[in-house]
C-alpha cells in the first residue's frame, strides 16, 4: 500500500510540472483576450499580418532557436535585433517578457519531455530569479526612463556577448561547488527585466563555467525561466501597459514553434561554434544600435 502511495505521489508531482506552466498559460492568454479585445478588429488583425510581423516572427524563431539549445540568448538576441529594428526599450522589454511567458513555458514542458530537467537545481533558482525579476521590471515601466538607458543597454548586451565568446573558448572546466546561487539567481532576474536579457548568459555560463552537466543545466535555467519571465511580463503589464502587439505575437509565434525543436537539438549540435556565432552577431546588432544613438 506504502509503496503505491509513493509512486502516485510521485506521478502527481511529475504531473504539476507540466500542469503549472499549461494552466498559467492558458490563464494569461485568457485575461489577455479578455481585457484586450476591444483593441482588435478584424481588419487590423490581418493588416497586421506584414512584412514587419514576418521580421519579428524571425526574430522569434531565431532567438528560441539560440536559447533552447545554448541555454541563453532569447533576451539577448531578441533585444539585440528589435533595438536596431529601431523599436524603443520599454516597448522591446515588455514584447520580449511577455512573449518569453509563452515561449519558456514551452522551452520548459519541451524539456521536461526530453528528461532535461534537474529539479533541486529549478526549485534553487525560482524563487530568488523571481524577486529579481520583479524589481527589474518595476523600476523600468514605473522609475526608469527607456531613452535613457537605451545606449547603456546595447552595451550590457556587448558584455553579455563577450561572456558567451568566452564562456565558448574556455579550453577545460573544472568543475567546481556552486554557492550562493540565490545571490546569482536574483541578479539575473534582475538584469533580465532592465535589460531585456540576461538571465541565460548570466545563470548559464555561470553554472557551466563550474562545470556542471551541459543538458540539465541548459534544460533547469530553461524550467526556471519560465516563472522568471512570468513574474516579471506581469509586472511589466500591471505598471506599464502592453505596447506592440504585432511584436508581441510575432515573437510569441515564432518562439512556441521552434521550442520543440531547439530542446531537441540541444545534443545534437556543436555549442562552441554557435556560442562564437551568437556573440559575434549580438556585438555587432547592439554596435548598430549605439552608432544611431551617437
Amino acid at each position: 500500500m506504502n509503496s503505491y502511495d509513493g509512486r502516485s505521489d510521485g506521478s502527481l508531482k511529475e504531473k504539476l510540472w507540466v500542469l503549472i506552466p499549461v494552466v498559467l498559460l492558458v490563464g494569461l492568454l485568457s485575461t489577455l483576450v479578455y481585457n484586450h479585445y476591444a483593441e482588435f478588429t478584424w481588419t487590423g488583425f490581418v493588416g497586421g499580418f506584414n512584412q514587419e510581423f514576418l521580421v519579428f516572427f524571425a526574430i522569434g524563431v531565431f532567438a528560441q532557436l539560440v536559447d533552447g539549445t545554448l541555454g541563453m540568448g532569447y533576451g539577448a538576441t531578441s533585444t539585440s535585433f528589435l533595438l536596431a529594428y529601431g523599436v524603443p526599450p520599454v516597448i522591446s522589454s515588455t514584447a520580449v517578457h511577455v512573449s518569453e511567458m509563452f515561449t519558456t513555458g514551452a522551452s520548459a514542458l519541451s524539456h521536461h519531455k526530453f528528461g532535461n530537467i534537474n529539479k533541486k537545481l529549478v526549485k534553487h533558482l525560482l524563487i530568488p530569479g523571481v524577486l529579481g525579476s520583479i524589481t527589474g521590471a518595476y523600476l523600468l515601466s514605473d522609475v526608469i526612463n527607456g531613452d535613457i538607458i537605451k545606449p547603456f543597454i546595447a552595451v550590457y548586451m556587448i558584455v553579455l556577448a563577450i561572456i558567451i565568446i568566452r564562456k565558448a573558448l574556455a579550453k577545460t572546466i573544472v568543475k567546481k561547488k556552486t554557492k550562493k546561487l540565490g545571490y546569482l539567481a536574483t541578479f539575473g532576474g534582475f538584469m533580465d527585466s532592465v535589460g531585456g536579457g540576461g538571465w541565460g548568459p548570466i545563470v548559464t555560463s555561470t553554472l557551466l563555467g563550474r562545470g556542471r552537466n551541459p543538458r540539465y543545466t541548459i534544460g533547469s535555467v530553461n524550467a526556471a525561466e519560465f516563472a522568471v519571465s512570468f513574474a516579471s511580463g506581469i509586472t511589466f503589464m500591471l505598471f506599464g501597459g502592453i505596447h506592440g502587439w504585432q511584436v508581441i505575437f510575432g515573437l510569441i509565434l515564432g518562439g512556441v514553434i521552434a521550442a520543440p525543436l531547439g530542446a531537441y537539438l540541444i545534443n545534437k549540435i556543436k555549442r562552441k561554434p554557435m556560442m562564437i556565432a551568437v556573440g559575434i552577431l549580438i556585438i555587432l546588432l547592439s554596435l548598430k544600435t549605439l552608432s544611431k544613438l551617437l
